[in-house]
């Protein structure tokens, strides 16, 4: 079965950098250099084109940074060259990320024309303390007008993220967010922790207030059935959908589908013929990126770094993104995509089936336990590769 293929596109500025941050995000300073970077991701896209040829973009996604500090017509333009270097699905997904305090509402509009089909909003809360503690540069009213405004516009396939186990957050504050954002009534909810990233403001000095682990997984237990019963099927581990509008970028990545990665700092995955893989990353600061990629003529892996993929690594890659989805995985694909890291994966199936951390559905397939989507991050050590000698 071919392996599905999707874009991401990375905009690296944003007004403010969250303190909780650890995405490749930089606080604009100034005038952004919105045409010089635009020619930049058009060098890279047609670098990167070859690596793919013959296949169709399924999905894009279109993240930072705050894309939505760009305008319509440079989102456009790179929507286009990738349609015309690469090619599209009849069905293609496009996503666009915009922040509430970072968008010109009258865009949106712009936006939809330009091709994006897909919005996903930052919303993190409703609470306006709790966004001043985020670092957000919006509050509540901005927030929903925001998805009123894109409603307005015509977009009709929207996500929304809000966040939990903030700090001073309490059991009614966190549920009071998830009855705010099922009122909204959009397509897609992704629900997640908020956690302390290395190298972050909060991960050098966490808040001392932050809900404990009890609380939190109340938080989560009471939220899932309070969207369950507003009709969000939980179909990863953070990410809900009604009507069967799960994110198709995002499960091509927890189903260890391909990817080419451009823009600073972006992450790229190819599986080629002969069924080696190989992982691409470019580089982080945007002036190294435009730079380096100016001298790509003559220097090709000038801002990228490329690196193949050990297939016992492979195999826990695969087992990584997979054991996210509530579906769980397939052995027939495992097979496919990993054939030489099978029988190592297949003890530590076995293992975390003894555990109660996966089940078996039926012979070709698993997935996690509630139990194991607890205790999520012990169920995927269980597939690290042994350390070499």
């Amino acid at each position: 079965m071919p392996i599905p293929l999707s874009l991401y596109i990375h905009f690296p500025w944003c007004i403010a950098k969250c303190p909780y941050c650890d995405f490749n995000s930089h606080p604009k300073q100034g005038a952004l250099p919105e045409q010089e970077y635009l020619q930049t991701l058009l060098d890279d896209l047609r670098a990167d084109a070859p690596l793919v040829s013959g296949r169709n973009i399924e999905t894009i996604f279109i993240g930072g940074g705050t894309p939505s500090l760009m305008q319509p017509s440079t989102i456009a333009a790179v929507i286009e060259a990738a349609k015309q270097s690469v090619g599209f699905a009849d069905d293609v997904e496009i996503t666009m990320e915009a922040n509430p305090g970072a968008i010109e509402h009258h865009s949106f509009e712009g936006y939809l024309s330009a091709g994006v089909n897909r919005l996903s909003l930052g919303v993190q809360s409703f609470d306006d303390g709790h966004l001043q503690r985020l670092g957000r540069v919006h509050d509540s009213t901005a927030a929903i007008t925001a998805y009123r405004d894109a409603r307005a516009a015509g977009f009709d396939n929207i996500n929304l993220d809000i966040m939990y186990g903030l700090p001073g957050q309490t059991l009614s504050g966190a549920l009071a967010d998830v009855d705010q954002v099922v009122e909204l009534l959009p397509e897609h909810i992704s629900h997640y922790h908020l956690t302390m990233e290395a190298g972050t403001a909060f991960g050098r000095q966490p808040p001392k207030d932050l809900p404990d682990d009890d609380l939190s997984w109340q938080m989560l237990n009471e939220a899932q059935q309070r969207l369950a019963s507003a009709g969000y099927d939980r179909y990863e581990v953070s990410a809900y959908a009604r009507d069967g509008r799960q994110c198709r970028h995002n499960l091509n990545y927890w189903r260890y589908g391909d990817y080419l990665g451009i823009g600073a700092g972006a992450h790229g995955k190819v599986t080629h013929a002969d069924g080696a893989i190989t992982r691409t990353v470019k580089k982080n600061k945007p002036a190294a990126f435009i730079r380096e990629q100016v001298s790509a003529a003559t220097k090709p892996d000038a801002c990228t770094t490329r690196t193949d993929v050990l297939p016992e690594d492979a195999g826990f890659e695969f087992m990584l993104n997979n054991l996210r989805l509530t579906a769980g995985f397939s052995l027939r694909e495992l097979q496919e995509r990993c054939p030489e890291a099978g029988p190592l994966v297949m003890q530590q199936i076995q293992a975390a089936v003894q555990k109660n951390l996966l089940e078996q559905i039926d012979s070709s397939n698993y997935r996690p336990t509630d139990l194991g989507m607890r205790f999520l991050d012990d169920l995927q050590a269980m597939f690290l590769p042994a350390e070499k000698p």
